[in-house]
């Protein structure tokens, strides 16, 4: 079996890549490897001298040798071991970095264990239950005889079992050590958990984030709740007043009505989904109404009453809503409290860790990944975060995140998904730009789905499509081709040649970008 070793390239004094040699030491192939030296003998160990072939006899001392733990001393220590944290870890392990992962619950963290993994499953079978609701339109009688929280509960955590299983078997096939407790920062190298010293290269900053609540307001987890809470309800709520009508409101408000809840959502903001499309809100908004979901948008929260059969919400103006539960859903926060950041030197802005281009905080050497850092706190981000880090301390020089080019997908039903920039950003940033609105009533697999929304394209005058923007059931499915579009700077041109296969959601991209270059098929006002 072949071993991880380590030489300095000869492209300079920092880039240091991994190749594979086996038991008897020759160089089996890797990533930049001279192809003389494949074949030929290697020592083992990290290099100073950049312009000597890597496979001959180093005349000076080779240092540490990178991706052997050396009792509790690692290449890299991870402060949490989420999205962000265990997505650095994999990267790094596969670029022959010896890691530790400190984290204080299960690997996996928020996104798997009590966010976007039990969340949507919770919303397929909201989608299952509208089904068997709503059969007889598609010519199939059924009926729904209810909604068994047992029962979707037990299948929404056999989902998150069966990932948190593969995952600890990716990092211990990996040799990651996971190091179970709650770490605390206590020098730019050293990580703390109870009375154990961790020390890495390099530390990463990836302690994740908390469901924020209001002042005065506390959460019970009984009547008063958060997305968490609402994740382990042996019940479905029979009315229930959600505050805040951001992607995780308006998620939950759509799961409990596809179960049969009574829901009304208020938001402070002018619309729902505020940081999304204007277009995007009112489409959104007006599909609700259809589904009979209440919101009141504008109005402040003042008040909770918490009664013996429920809550009393006092809104701005006076009014009072009356519900079984009370759902805070006003955002995250960043978890860096206590956890000894400010106190090493790791400049925080409200709470945030502040980082550089390339993610390395105010400390040098410690770095800082996921929803602790300003910005999208989504866990594919924090995937990508994690990755750009290890592979950057790897030498590799990855290109910066693009913060406009992250996806974004609410799965409510209808979805709401989008790349770039908005119509009134794009406004801002380019002054005169193209839009073009194409209506999913042209879209074959849309009506066979009967669903109604659009594909909007917003284009730099004359100039590449720099926002997408979606809305209808399952377009989530649709942002990977949209990403790529914006990412590249595709013109409408570029894309229009393309052939997207017929009868599929997809073909809407297409049309879109054939109607914006000029050349319309089926399209609809």
């Amino acid at each position: 079996m072949g071993v991880s070793v380590h030489y300095l390239c000869k492209s300079g004094p920092k880039s240091w890549i991994t190749v594979a040699a086996g038991p008897d030491g020759r160089v089996v192939t890797g990533p930049g490897v001279d192809p003389r030296a494949i074949g030929g003998k290697m020592t083992p160990g990290r290099y100073r001298d950049p312009g000597r072939p890597p496979w001959t006899t180093p005349t000076e001392e080779p240092v540490t040798e990178s991706g052997t733990a050396t009792g509790t001393s690692y290449d890299l220590v991870i402060l949490g071991g989420g999205s962000g944290g265990y997505a650095a870890a994999l990267r790094a392990a596969t670029l022959g970095l010896s890691v530790a992962v400190v984290e204080k619950d299960k690997v996996g963290g928020t996104c798997l264990h009590r966010g976007c993994i039990p969340t949507k499953a919770l919303l397929h079978a909201a989608e299952v239950a509208d089904s068997a609701r709503e059969g007889e339109q598609f010519g199939v009688r059924t009926t729904l005889e209810g909604v068994d929280m047992g029962g979707v509960n037990k299948y929404k955590d056999g989902v998150v079992d069966r990932l948190f299983k593969g995952l600890q078997g990716q990092l211990k096939a990996r040799g990651i050590t996971v190091i179970e407790g709650e770490g605390r920062l206590t020098s730019p190298t050293t990580v703390q958990v109870g009375d154990t010293t961790y020390t890495g290269r390099n530390v990463i900053l990836a302690s994740g984030s908390y469901s924020r609540s209001l002042p005065g307001l506390e959460l019970d987890g009984h009547r008063v709740i958060a997305s968490e809470h609402a994740l382990t309800l042996d019940r479905v709520p029979e009315s229930a007043v959600i505050l805040g009508g951001g992607v995780i409101g308006v998620e939950f408000a759509s799961a409990w009505t596809s179960f049969g809840t009574k829901v009304t959502i208020v938001e402070a903001l002018p619309r729902l989904v505020p940081s999304e499309d204007a277009d995007c809100s009112k489409t959104l908004e007006r599909a609700f109404r259809k589904r009979k979901i209440a919101f009141k948008t504008g109005t402040p929260f003042e008040s909770v009453a918490v009664t013996d059969s429920g809550v009393q919400v006092t809104v701005a103006g006076g009014e009072v809503i009356e519900a079984e539960v009370l759902l805070v859903a006003v955002g995250r926060g960043p978890n860096t409290t206590g956890l000894g950041y400010e106190e090493v030197g790791v400049a925080l802005d409200r709470g945030f860790v502040t980082v550089d281009s390339t993610l390395q905080t105010s400390v040098p050497g410690v770095y800082a990944v996921g929803d602790i850092v300003p910005g999208l706190q989504l866990a594919h981000r924090g995937f990508q975060q994690g990755i750009f880090v290890a592979e950057h301390l790897a030498g590799l020089a990855p290109t910066p995140i693009d913060e406009a080019g992250i996806p974004r997908v609410t799965y409510s039903e209808p979805e709401v998904a989008s790349v770039g920039l908005t119509e009134e950003q794009a406004r801002e940033k380019y002054g005169d730009v193209e839009i073009l609105n194409y209506n999913l009533g042209g879209n074959g697999k849309s009506q066979i789905l009967k669903t109604a929304g659009f594909v909007k394209l917003v284009r730099a005058r004359d100039g590449a499509v720099v926002g997408l923007h979606m809305v209808g059931s399952r377009v989530g499915e649709l942002i990977g081709e949209a990403q790529l579009i914006y990412n590249w700077e595709a013109y409408p041109a570029d894309v229009a040649p393309l052939v997207h296969a017929h009868p599929t959601q997809n073909e809407a991209l297409g049309e879109a970008h054939l109607a914006l270059a000029g050349k319309p098929l089926h399209f609809h006002d």
